[in-house]
């Protein structure tokens, strides 16, 4: 089922630890298709698209507020508690995220400061489908609105009669987002950066999807800045002797289940723990809802014995996973060794399923290695920063010649005259 490779030289990792391959085929030409239909034509182009993709006739794209407003009933009491109590997590969590402006006086009677400043306008993207991810509505909606964002759009697929998961429309109604359309795919993502009649145009666009949803933020990345770049979901756990195999594969079942391409890989310094693990996997796989699918994702994935816990955080900061799971004595230890991973889980106690939902952390997270340079969302990812500064005539004589002297040594005269007239006046 999952590949075992035993003590492997470091030079073997790159093979080891390679990604599941993307079938693009022609991918990126339909995509490119579509962005220019809707581009050209607009909501007429989405209504096309409506029924050839989405299989529903078209009509209204905006969802009203009587729809979302109705969405409350059709949930069950204790989803509609179990959602609410997440977003006061994920709230709490990022409303200590907010900047506080701090002036510097670089020296005297120069003041320097930083500002963040809201994206006026944003949207979100939500898959629907056989797992319409709520929780990502909460993950993007609330950070969007902790940090001021004027308009907050949200595009999610409908059903085939029209209608949105009504988890999506109440997660929504939590994070006070009132602009939802039953729009999906690629056709989304391009409502969003050129705007149509119906859709409002945005500044950045956010949220995970298909193959096709990722092409088409990577084609319009000149258009609308995007939150990152996105690939299928992952996860590493390192495990030691005091590892329980049982939790371990119910971690990597519970990325595995996410799609066929997903990837999951365990390292550990206990040959004894992939025998058990391997054993609790064929246990646990039967007993889920989504097994054919989680199969197929584990045939792509990995249990990789090492030597040492360093080699294995070596190994792991190397892959640099969206999640990594830290299984293992001295935990806490461990976590302050890691250099890359988008989402770091300590101990035997924290399954990857709480940051998920509802610990309070962001769940949009860089997959396919971007965690060794691109960070998850945060407040932060809805804002730009506006640096400032202030000189008084005092200032300014101070600095004068440091600044006249560079802009003579770049062969830039207006630059110095800038400074040289307002001393001369």
């Amino acid at each position: 089922m999952m590949r075992v490779y035993k003590y492997p030289a470091a030079s073997r990792w790159p093979s080891i630890l390679q990604r599941p391959a993307q079938r693009a085929g022609n991918v990126q030409q339909t995509v490119a298709t579509i962005l220019d239909e809707v581009k050209t034509n607009g909501d007429k182009a989405l209504q096309v698209y409506a029924r050839k993709l989405d299989k529903w006739e078209g009509g209204k794209l905006e969802i009203s507020a009587k729809e979302i407003q109705a969405a409350a009933k059709q949930l069950s009491p204790a989803l509609r508690k179990a959602i609410k109590t997440a977003a006061a997590n994920i709230t709490r969590f990022h409303e200590a995220q907010q900047l506080r402006t701090e002036i510097i006086e670089t020296q005297p009677g120069i003041r320097c400061w930083r500002k963040r400043v809201a994206i006026e306008r944003v949207g979100l993207y939500i898959p629907g489908g056989s797992a319409p991810l709520f929780s990502t509505v909460l993950m993007l909606g609330i950070p969007a609105r902790i940090a001021g964002c004027e308009e907050i759009i949200l595009c999610t697929p409908p059903n085939a009669d029209g209608t949105v998961h009504p988890a999506i429309l109440f997660a929504a109604q939590c994070c006070g987002i009132t602009r939802i359309f039953r729009i999906g795919g690629a056709q989304a993502i391009a409502a969003m950066a050129y705007g149509t009649k119906s859709v409002p145009r945005v500044f950045k666009i956010f949220g995970p999807g298909n193959q096709y949803v990722t092409a088409a933020k990577q084609q319009l990345q000149q258009v609308a800045a995007i939150d990152m770049p996105a690939g299928p979901s992952e996860v590493l756990v390192i495990a030691d002797e005091t590892a329980n195999a049982a939790f371990v594969a119910a971690d990597l079942l519970s990325q595995a289940e996410h799609g066929p391409d997903s990837q999951v890989v365990l390292v550990t310094t206990t040959e004894q723990l992939i025998g058990k693990v391997k054993e609790e996997l064929a246990i646990q796989l039967q007993q889920l809802e989504r097994r054919d699918i989680t199969r197929e994702a584990l045939k792509q994935s990995r249990l990789v014995l090492v030597k040492t816990l360093d080699e294995a955080m070596a190994l792991s900061n190397y892959y640099a996973p969206e999640h990594l799971i830290l299984a293992c004595d001295k935990a806490t230890t461990f976590a302050n060794k890691v250099k890359s991973a988008g989402s770091v889980f300590i101990g035997h106690y924290s399954p990857e399923s709480v940051g998920d939902y509802a610990s309070g952390t962001n769940h949009t997270l860089p997959t396919s290695g971007y965690a060794a340079m691109y960070s998850g969302v945060s407040v932060e990812s809805f804002c730009k920063t506006i640096s400032f500064q202030q000189l008084s005539r005092k200032g300014l004589e101070g600095i004068a010649g440091t600044v006249m002297t560079m802009a003579e040594g770049e062969g830039l005269q207006a630059h110095k005259e800038a400074v040289a007239i307002r001393l001369n006046r």
